[in-house]
């Protein structure tokens, strides 16, 4: 089968009430245990690439693999950009065959955030490819930090339903207590599964 988007992957899985799990790779060998891996479970793929594998494995090449691992597979996968923060970056992609991407203005305030997520959003939906944003930052959780302080850095339900509105982005990466990258294993993680829920209820869209 051909590559489908990440907004075919999750719909289905939001209305399933399952997860699909989304694996960076940066070469052949694993995309082939990704693969491999979901079949075994009878599991639908996203095949995440970041920026910095772009740079070492070439655009091309990556697309190439994943459509044809894509066309042998016994599951659907998709391809989909992974914190994507470089507009000509997106953009290629958009254009060379991948079938998601992530715009990341988690690091902007909430105004910028939602202005270029709104640009890749009209570049992305002439070429039929979803879209996924990011809405508050991950960090890791330290034990002497605050609730208050923690809280900074969690996605606001509220927020989150405005930027939804203002964007029309197809998923939405929340922060919620997790923590991965530089901060992974740094304390105990707490995850807010009320803010979570409240979130869910406000955005009717499927949630990363």
């Amino acid at each position: 089968m051909e590559l489908q988007t990440n907004k075919e992957l999750l719909n289905r899985a939001k209305k399933g009430g399952y997860g699909v799990g989304a694996f960076n790779i940066n070469n052949l060998e694993i995309l082939q245990a990704i693969v491999s891996a979901g079949e075994a479970e009878k599991s639908p793929a996203i095949i995440a690439v970041s920026e910095g594998a772009i740079q070492y494995a070439g655009l091309p090449f990556i697309v190439s693999i994943a459509r044809i691992a894509a066309a042998q597979a016994s599951i659907p996968l998709s391809l989909h950009l992974d914190h994507g923060k470089d507009l000509e970056v997106i953009r290629s992609c958009v254009e060379n065959g991948f079938t998601s991407v992530m715009i990341d203005g988690s690091h902007l305030n909430f105004q910028e955030n939602i202005e270029i997520t709104k640009k890749v959003v009209e570049m992305a939906r002439k070429k039929g490819v979803s879209v996924e944003a990011e809405l508050g930052r991950l960090k890791g959780i330290e034990d002497k930090v605050s609730v208050s302080e923690r809280e900074a850095f969690l996605t606001d339900p509220q927020t989150a339903e405005q930027f939804v509105q203002k964007t029309k982005v197809d998923a939405l990466a929340i922060a919620i207590g997790t923590s991965h990258g530089a901060y992974k294993f740094k304390g105990e993680v707490k995850l807010d599964f009320e803010r979570l829920k409240d979130i869910a209820q406000r955005v009717d869209i499927p949630l990363v």
